[in-house]
């Protein structure tokens, strides 16, 4: 009977899933079907006269289509922050286009991209033509892309709280040591602080110093935007947001950083003023993302500049877009250098590092490259410790005010779980070996003072040949590059002063100046992007063949609610470094910093 039940479960399993796979397989057509029919007439003309951007609509590095099983939903993706860049250079010369209209509500953007779209939009107002910014309320990050405007109206029931910057770190060795789990650090860099989130329950002086520093030299590009857009002083503009003095929607308008107060049926009014039209629905707003898709193409051209996207966790064996598997983007490197009608090449990078072996096979490719072809370095929100790594050769590294880079330093970590399962699970463990350290890598025990400075000679090694790297690809003394070094993460405002980069600017700028490294003039070439975008279909084939993606449809909770709260303290804690290896050396910063 029991055997009869099984089986009937398992089919009636088997059965279910066979109809998910074919209900997301045919939403997966019918959406690719009317993406096809939408990319059909890019390339056309672009019915409107306002070009709309909406903070709320994805502007990401790259169009990633995300499948959800457990929803059986298509996620189309989102507008690729390069073609969003263009596209805005494309409207100001464009003579349809009357102004920009930047709805900054609820922005969903990261830090360096907001950076690189408040550069497109003041180059757009260079141009002669007004951008009107509104926002139902603005957050800071939304207030600074829209204090670039002309014109920057506010609702007058809006939240606007201003308060500054800031990033929280947490610390998980109270929470491992109430689950019995033990964790040792190995590591080089006073500022090398990933592993003290697992061994420390307090930040340390050097962590704190490292983003002290750091947050403030973000806030200072951030301020300062602002302050030279609206015509303040930063310790004017500072003052007011200690004395907790611009929180209300007037405030705004009394300090001068806000032109008027406008609800929404006053903003339509103005709008269509603005536009000459007679109506609201006859101005003719165009969406960033299809006025992109129109008149922003990668035109099939004889010359061309390759940008290769290094997004993501770097790691070994996966296919994830948001990782890094060392060896496919070393193949993709090697395509490109094989490509002859690529005459350079621009690797932008967004990533916070990794492991070290897979960042090495990346550089080798990096280095091979640029012996026949120019590359020049683009840093997104992350190039930092294996980002770095992979990038620091290159003949030029643009980098945003924002970004976060350096970071040169190695770790291992090695936590050990023999005592938890003793602990929770009453389970002894004994292990038996052909020699004195055979269990090292088992998980099961702590190391011992042998294995230890073992595992410190490789980290201080392969340290050495960080700090070396660095000096040969920027042409610095390893004593300098080890002064900055020290595991140090830096935002690129000040990373451009100790010369860990080049030059201020983003992906357009990057791919710019490797046309000209190339000797290509404007027009005479196109942009060629890797590696190529999972079309859906690959996608959702991908997601159902994990055990874990099935099992979501069917997901059911067996633990009580204080045992998931333990099960999701011990993911969180171990979810960044998760694809290493027992004891695995990384080169990676200490987490991704979330500042708000």
């Amino acid at each position: 009977m029991k055997a009869f039940v099984k089986v009937f479960f398992g089919s009636l399993l088997g059965c279910l899933a066979a109809i998910a796979v074919f209900v997301v397989v045919s939403v997966v057509f019918v959406c690719s079907l009317g993406a096809a029919f939408a990319i059909a007439g890019s390339g056309g003309p672009v019915n409107g006269s306002v070009l709309r951007i909406d903070a709320a609509s994805p502007i990401l590095e790259r169009d990633v289509t995300d499948i959800s099983l457990r929803t059986l939903s298509v996620n189309t993706g989102a507008t690729p922050l390069y073609h969003a860049i263009k596209a805005i250079e494309e409207a100001s010369a464009d003579p349809a286009i009357k102004y920009i209209y930047l709805d900054a509500t609820d922005l969903e953007l990261s830090l360096s991209a907001t950076e690189e779209l408040r550069g497109a939009l003041e180059d757009f107002r260079a141009s002669g033509k007004p951008v009107v910014a509104y926002s139902n309320s603005y957050s800071q990050a939304g207030y600074w892309l829209a204090s670039v405007a002309d014109k920057v109206i506010a609702n007058p029931y809006g939240e606007n709280l201003f308060i500054g910057m800031s990033t929280s770190s947490y610390f998980l060795k109270d929470l491992l040591d109430r689950l019995g789990i033990d964790v040792q650090l190995i590591r080089h860099g006073k500022y090398k602080s990933a592993g003290e989130i697992y061994t420390c329950n307090r930040m340390s002086d050097d962590n704190r110093r490292q983003t002290q520093e750091m947050v403030e030299g973000l806030w200072n590009t951030v301020a300062s935007g602002i302050c030279s857009s609206r015509g303040v002083s930063e310790e004017e503009f500072d003052g007011w947001i200690d004395n907790l003095e611009i929180s209300r929607p007037e405030n705004l308008v009394e300090k001068g950083l806000v032109d008027t107060l406008f609800h929404i049926d006053e903003m339509k009014q103005y709008l269509t003023s603005l536009a000459g039209a007679k109506s609201y629905d006859k101005i003719g707003f165009v969406s960033l993302a299809d006025y992109a898709g129109a008149r922003v193409c990668m035109p099939e051209a004889k010359s061309k500049v390759a940008v290769i996207y290094a997004f993501g966790e770097i790691v070994m064996g996966s296919n994830k877009d948001t990782q890094i598997d060392g060896l496919r983007l070393a193949a993709e490197i090697e395509k490109v250098r094989a490509d002859s009608s690529v005459k350079a090449v621009v690797l932008r990078v967004n990533s916070p590092g990794g492991r070290v072996d897979a960042a090495q096979i990346i550089r080798q490719e990096v280095l091979a490259l640029q012996e026949i072809k120019p590359v020049v370095a683009s840093y997104g929100d992350y190039a930092a410790s294996g980002g770095y790594w992979i990038s620091s050769s290159a003949n030029k590294i643009f980098c945003d005010a924002t970004a976060l880079t350096g970071s040169i330093g190695v770790f291992s970590l090695v936590p050990s779980f023999g005592g938890a399962i003793s602990k929770k699970l009453n389970v002894n463990v004994e292990s038996v070996g052909s020699n004195l350290h055979s269990d090292m890598q088992s998980g099961m025990r702590p190391l011992n003072e042998a294995e230890l400075l073992c595992m410190q000679g490789s980290v201080e090694k392969i340290y050495d040949e960080f700090v070396g790297l660095v000096a040969e690809g920027r042409g610095m003394s390893p004593d300098a590059v080890d002064e900055i070094a020290q595991g140090r993460v830096w935002c690129g405002s000040d990373a451009l002063k100790i010369g860990l980069v080049d030059e201020t600017g983003g992906i357009v700028d990057a791919v710019r100046y490797a046309a000209a490294m190339a000797g290509l003039e404007p027009g005479e070439y196109g942009v060629a992007e890797y590696p190529a975008t999972k079309t859906p279909y690959e996608k959702i084939l991908e997601a159902l063949t994990t055990t874990t993606s099935i099992k979501a449809l069917f997901a059911k909770k067996t633990v009580t609610d204080s045992e998931q709260i333990l099960l999701d303290g011990v993911e969180s804690a171990f979810a960044p470094f998760r694809n290493a290896s027992h004891g695995e050396i990384m080169a990676r910063m200490p987490y991704v910093y979330s500042i708000r």
